[in-house]
């Protein structure tokens, strides 16, 4: 996979990594990992990695998941089709604190599905090579425990998850997980996973926006992304010294080198596009100003980046200061996409994985949540306050001015810089090559 270094010390580190094709967030947790992937990172449901009778089950079970997160917003049909996607996500209320250990309709029914074969072929293939195994979805790590593999590790994508990520005998089973947040940790213990099979070690972030384990490129990048979030100078005074402890006095010149940058993305499925269209055009003027730069992240999507494209033909023709960023492959497009952040200001996005790209201090203005984990996703943000909801879209160029202007950007860029956690990649690759991990207490470097 192009774009991603192999870290330091690591060359002799090889896993088994596996994921699958349902929207973007489980092969964006998976991407990190493509230099130690054994023969590349394995996709299952994909050509290379099934047979054809697991292929077309997996294509009808994510055709489903796509057309189901995109009909949300079709007027009368659209909320009940889309409650048969959010009834199979379902994740019951954390509090009361109690036993949820018990198998659910979900996990029987996911491990139904793999005794019928789903997964097959990804377990043929991890048997050439006793190497760990790295999934960052339930049904591959789920498979590879029942079918006995001695090391399974699960990366956890969300703030808090189903019980269909747990088998159905949590003690007896071997995975480990890997989770980004204490949600998620405290929502798996009630699961029945025991205490030293949860490693906390957050969302696996891209190593080209971190830099090195000292966070060089993050550091340098946070410099200069907190002065165009304060252009009235409200953040600085009340906190120039704490961003100096944490970011060095080097990285706080500001160099000026270009303008307010926002990037929205829509889902994996392609959902929300109508978000990016209306902002576009409550922008233009700013943006013929040269007062914005604007990102439309199309992803993959073909049919979103014609969308886009046709947007700016007639907002904002041949203007520099809006990018449509698209390709053709999920590998060029998260390359692409680590490029884009580093020079973003603020992500708009619905709060899925994306939700703790916070961690490299990004302010997030939230979408409306689509399913049951982005709602726990948007909670987690607003509790850690690197999260603000989206007014109307059609009057961006005046509500998100009074957050840039007031520093309420800059607060929410540095609460997620600090309370979030970046060190997901090298703290897995820590679990991976040691069987354990040292707890941090940098802020830093959790």
């Amino acid at each position: 996979m192009a774009g991603y270094d192999r870290p330091a010390n690591d060359d002799n580190l090889s896993a088994w990594v596996v994921t699958v094709d349902m929207g973007l967030g489980h092969q964006r947790a998976a991407a990190p990992f493509a230099p130690i992937a054994e023969e590349g990172i394995i996709t299952v449901g994909s050509i290379s990695a099934t047979d054809q009778s697991e292929r077309a089950l997996w294509l009808r079970m994510q055709r489903t998941y796509e057309f189901l997160s995109r009909v949300r917003s079709v007027p009368v049909i659209g909320p009940p089709l889309f409650g048969i996607l959010d009834a199979l996500q379902n994740i019951p209320p954390l509090y009361p604190f109690r036993d949820m250990s018990a198998p659910s309709y979900q996990v029987k029914l996911l491990s139904s599905l793999i005794r019928k074969g789903l997964c097959k072929g990804m377990i043929e293939k991890v048997k050439e090579k006793p190497l760990p195994i790295l999934a960052t979805h339930p049904a591959p790590a789920l498979a590879a425990d029942m079918a006995g593999f001695p090391r399974v590790y699960c990366i956890v994508c969300d703030a808090e998850v189903s019980r269909a990520w747990v088998a159905e005998n949590p003690r007896e089973s071997r995975i480990h997980y890997m989770v980004p947040c204490g949600r998620a940790l405290r929502r798996l213990k009630l699961y029945g996973v025991p205490d030293e099979r949860i490693f906390l070690t957050g969302f696996p972030l891209p190593l080209e926006v971190l830099g090195d384990e000292n966070l060089s490129t993050l550091t340098q990048d946070m410099g200069q992304r907190l002065h165009y979030l304060d252009p009235n100078n409200r953040f600085w005074p009340l906190h120039e010294m704490n961003v100096r402890h944490f970011l060095g006095r080097s990285n706080l010149k500001w160099r000026k080198e270009r303008v307010f940058t926002v990037t929205f993305a829509v889902g994996g499925a392609g959902a929300q596009v109508e978000i990016g269209c209306a902002i576009l055009k409550s922008l233009r003027k700013r943006i013929a100003a040269g007062e914005v730069m604007l990102n439309l992240v199309a992803g993959v999507r073909e049919e979103v980046r014609r969308i886009f494209e046709e947007e700016k033909a007639r907002w904002a023709p041949d203007s520099p200061l809006v990018q449509v960023v698209y390709a053709p492959t999920k590998e060029a497009y998260f390359a692409r996409f680590a490029q884009v952040i580093r020079r973003t200001d603020v992500l708009w996005t619905k709060p899925s994985e994306l939700s703790f790209y916070a961690g490299l201090g990004i302010p997030i203005i939230m979408a409306p949540e689509i399913g049951a984990q982005e709602r726990y996703n948007k909670a987690w943000l607003m509790e850690i306050q690197a999260g603000i909801p989206q007014e109307d879209p059609a009057y961006t160029d005046q509500w998100l001015w009074i957050l840039l202007e007031e520093g309420r950007l800059a607060e929410s860029a540095w609460d997620g810089f600090l309370k979030a956690r970046k060190y997901g990649t090298y703290k897995i690759m820590e679990v991976l090559k040691t069987g354990t991990m040292v707890r941090e207490t940098s802020p830093l470097k959790r």
